[in-house]
């Protein structure tokens, strides 16, 4: 795989520099365990996510964050990183989201992403479509999650004929 650069700053970043078939790499963050054990309290307390010594009696062995959590620190790569400072306007949404492997306190993760398609809106010509196939690997290289996402992008030409 051919990793791209984009040639405009995040800061100026607009649908048209969102090339199919371009692929970027970003990261990496550390999985911090006191986080992982937060998080999961708050928000998906099972014992594998929130107490380490009943976790080493799981299926997992050990202490493994939420794949909830891994998504948020996925989203922090996606757009402090990815995502344009000043022509992101959302997301339809996402499809296909996989947990591949678990993630782990200690582990450090990054993000891979591929630009699968770049369109022009039909109804709202100043913005386009970006589908991203993104996949979270950690510190191995090895794929912990997926998901494929849409994210909608104002155009710096806002002239559909070009």
């Amino acid at each position: 795989m051919n990793n791209s650069t984009f040639t405009t700053s995040i800061d100026d970043r607009y649908f048209e520099d969102y090339v199919p078939g371009s692929i970027y790499e970003f990261g990496s963050m550390t999985v911090n365990q006191d986080e992982v054990i937060s998080f999961a309290r708050r928000f998906d307390p099972q014992d594998f996510h929130t107490d380490p010594e009943a976790a080493k009696q799981t299926i997992f062995g050990g202490l493994i964050a939420s794949g909830w959590h891994t998504a948020g620190l996925m989203m922090r790569l996606y757009a402090d990183n990815y995502l344009s400072k000043v022509a992101s306007l959302s997301s339809p949404g996402v499809n296909e989201l996989k947990w591949k492997q678990p993630v782990r306190p200690g582990d450090e993760l990054s993000i891979r992403v591929t630009i699968i398609e770049a369109r022009r809106s039909n109804s709202k010509p100043d913005r386009g479509i970006v589908k991203s196939f993104i996949e979270v690997l950690n510190q191995n290289h090895e794929v912990v999650m997926s998901m494929d996402a849409l994210n909608l992008l104002l155009c710096r030409d806002c002239n559909p004929l070009h």
